[in-house]
């Protein structure tokens, strides 16, 4: 990455002057080389060096910029702007029930965006070649090579670890013991990430959504197994081996009251246990079913103590509810009662701003901050970078 900023010159004072020099380039707008200095503190001969090294990086181009006066005496001024088209970002949920892909620029501009149906029952080894395809489709209309491609960020159900691997998984066919991480590594030559869904919606609903400008956030994944993402301080809390915020593990430990028979209208445990299914119960609910209005019930009243019990433990400002569309108008004001009733100190609560692209938007995110710490990183690259 120190070769990109500096055209080949490594010396550390210079990885320093090159990175200062594109971040006053990052916003996109077209500066002289006489703004930059003044911008930068640097000297002249120094940004005029630094840039040549991100013009021959592909970094930075020269612009052609019509002068305001035609009046203009001596040399005319060069105009330089930063290259966000120079490489693309990823950001990728595999869902149970949909693949989705967003591609954007260096600058994080979306450039276009697809989500493909999936079948819930459908085997791991299909749902990755699926994905495959997806991600081909998209960068084929985008026009875009996945050689210019400087990461890319996957989200999905379960418990993962650092190296990609998925310790648990129970929401998508053979997923548990799924090394996803080295499977997706094969299909790009980039740096490729795996993290919890939950996680990557608190990202996003904090960089877009209900959670801006909150540093301590909870998200909660609603849906038949209910898991959460947790910010503090603004980053991510992911816990030692990545199981932090599931709630949905609740009932094992002493709860054992489980979703399909919360959810059951006829004593026997709900099956089908799918979101289809749940949908119908929480749909009678609304029309007035009184059955299905007790099992919806008692499937907010398991949501609100999970819920209660990570909020006794993190104590966020902000408590956000996302996941199924259907019936979370209804969890809102149980949880602000029951948060007021059990905690210190009751949170906001807000349901989530960012709808069915959450999750690959907070990849997005993600992807966009590893793309600002290669840009702006004055440190050697090592050998794994």
């Amino acid at each position: 990455m120190a070769d990109r900023l500096t055209g080949g010159d490594s010396s550390l004072l210079r990885r320093i002057n090159a990175a200062v020099t594109l971040r006053s380039l990052r916003d996109g707008q077209a500066v002289t080389l006489t703004q930059l200095v003044g911008d930068t503190g640097l000297s002249r001969p120094t940004v005029e060096g630094v840039i040549e090294g991100l013009l021959e990086s592909g970094l930075v181009a020269e612009v052609d910029h019509v002068q305001e006066s035609g009046r203009q005496r001596g040399r005319p001024a060069r105009w330089f702007r930063f290259r966000a088209e120079a490489g693309h970002v990823l950001g990728i949920e595999i869902g149970v029930h949909d693949l989705r892909v967003i591609l954007a620029d260096l600058a994080g501009e979306v450039l276009t965006s697809h989500a493909k149906p999936v079948d819930e029952s459908m085997e791991a080894e299909e749902r990755l070649t699926q994905l495959r395809g997806t991600v081909a489709e998209v960068l084929r209309k985008a026009g875009v090579s996945r050689d210019s491609l400087w990461e890319v960020v996957v989200g999905t159900p379960g418990i993962v670890d650092r190296e990609g691997v998925v310790q648990l998984g129970t929401a998508m066919p053979g997923w548990t013991g799924l090394d996803l991480g080295a499977r997706l590594r094969r299909s790009f030559r980039c740096p490729v990430v795996i993290e919890n869904d939950a996680n990557l919606a608190a990202i996003a609903e904090h960089w877009k959504g209900s959670a801006v400008g909150k540093g301590d956030v909870v998200f909660v994944m609603a849906g038949l197994s209910p898991g959460a993402g947790s910010l503090i301080g603004g980053r991510l809390h992911r816990g030692y081996g990545g199981a932090a915020g599931e709630i949905g593990a609740l009932h094992l430990l002493g709860r054992q009251v489980t979703p399909e028979r919360l959810l059951s209208t006829t004593g026997q445990p709900l099956d089908p246990l799918d979101e289809a299914a749940v949908a119908r119960v929480l749909r009678l609910a609304r029309e007035g079913d009184q059955v299905a209005q007790v099992a919806m019930d008692r499937f907010l009243s398991r949501l609100v103590h999970d819920v209660t019990a990570l909020v006794l433990a993190l104590d966020p400002q902000l408590v956000v509810v996302g996941g199924w569309a259907a019936g979370l108008d209804g969890v809102l004001e149980p949880l602000r009662e029951q948060l007021s009733r059990y905690t210190l100190r009751a949170p906001e609560v807000a349901l989530a701003a960012l709808g069915s692209e959450v999750v690959a938007m907070g990849a997005l995110r993600i992807a966009l901050d590893h793309v600002e710490e290669q840009l702006f990183a004055v440190d050697p690259p090592t050998a794994n970078r």
